[in-house]
């Protein structure tokens, strides 16, 4: 089957489900045996958990069960909580196709399993994946420490908060939302088998960001950190600049500032605030970086005396 995404790949719940390949594995009776053939993931939306938490999914031309041990990697061996099978209600789900049986009513319906088909997911990443290889993400929770992200198939990796920016910011929801499809960095893969992302490393450097300012000017900003000799304002994810104390403003507030000076041996930007905003906008999302593999980022000018740096 052709079409513009590859079956084989492997991507964050909901990403297949309105690709006319899916529609076409979904189709019939026969289409959905093809897919059990060819093993391929395909995904349709999960309408009910039973009491046993069972999964019914709604395929179009017959339902489908995920038994409970089949709902996700973990389950069977109480590694994993069955919230993750009950929260999967109403949303896409990925499997594959076991076969098809039929009912005491002589009906049809196909046995799907959602861990075969994170499994072999995860599979794909632990041998072809490395440090520095760069994925699509989906955020799917936040805690106070990071954002949660779909790496493929539900298969869930870590986001630190410390990772997301290097702007602080105080939670993982200042910067992203539930649902975001964002570029990752995978920072490391465990023993244990548990993934690390990142996504800082994307943004650019402080020359790329100071780059997109000039002294003189008067822009928009968010107070991110409020210390005695000083307020630092976030000019864009990557870029802060420090302003003098002073205003009455408190962290997470949007605010006018008045670019004093650009010093990049210093990384420094000296800020003025004039305003006070009642909302801070959203800005979209700029990756700097589009390749699909880093080694190493420098964040900082040649010219500065501190070098920041990351390797991978």
């Amino acid at each position: 089957m052709k079409g513009e995404i590859k079956m084989k790949e492997y991507y964050p719940e909901g990403t297949l489900i309105k690709t006319r390949e899916n529609a076409e594995y979904l189709s019939s009776f026969s289409a959905l045996e093809a897919a059990a053939r060819e093993g391929a993931t395909v995904e349709a939306v999960a309408v009910m958990c039973d009491r046993s938490h069972d999964i019914e999914v709604d395929l179009g031309c017959m339902k489908g069960i995920i038994k409970r041990e089949d709902g996700a990697i973990g389950i069977a061996e109480g590694k994993t909580r069955d919230i993750a099978l009950i929260s999967r209600v109403g949303k896409p789900v990925a499997f594959k196709v076991l076969g098809i049986d039929y009912d005491e009513g002589g009906l049809p319906f196909a046995r799907l399993s959602r861990r075969a088909a994170q499994e072999e997911c995860l599979n794909h990443i632990y041998e072809n994946r490395r440090s520095g290889d760069i994925i699509t993400s989906r955020v799917t929770h936040f805690e106070s420490f990071g954002a949660f992200c779909d790496i493929g198939c539900g298969n869930i990796a870590l986001l630190p908060i410390d990772a997301i920016s290097v702007s602080r910011i105080s939670h993982p929801s200042d910067r992203l939302s539930i649902g975001d499809s964002i570029r990752t960095v995978i920072k490391s893969i465990g023993e244990d088998g548990k993934i690390t992302l990142s996504h800082k490393e994307l943004l650019g450097t402080w020359e790329e960001n100071a780059a997109l300012f000039l002294q003189g000017q008067t822009v928009f900003g968010v107070v991110r950190s409020i210390e005695s000799y000083g307020i630092f304002v976030e000019l864009t994810p990557n870029l802060a600049g420090l302003a003098e104390p002073g205003p009455d403003v408190r962290e997470g507030q949007g605010v006018c500032v008045y670019i004093k000076s650009i010093i990049p041996e210093k990384m420094k930007i000296k800020l003025i605030i004039i305003d006070e905003l009642e909302s801070v906008p959203r800005e979209k999302r700029k990756y700097f970086y589009t390749g699909e593999h880093i080694d190493e980022f420098n964040y900082s000018p040649p010219q500065a005396k501190k070098q920041i740096s990351v390797k991978f």
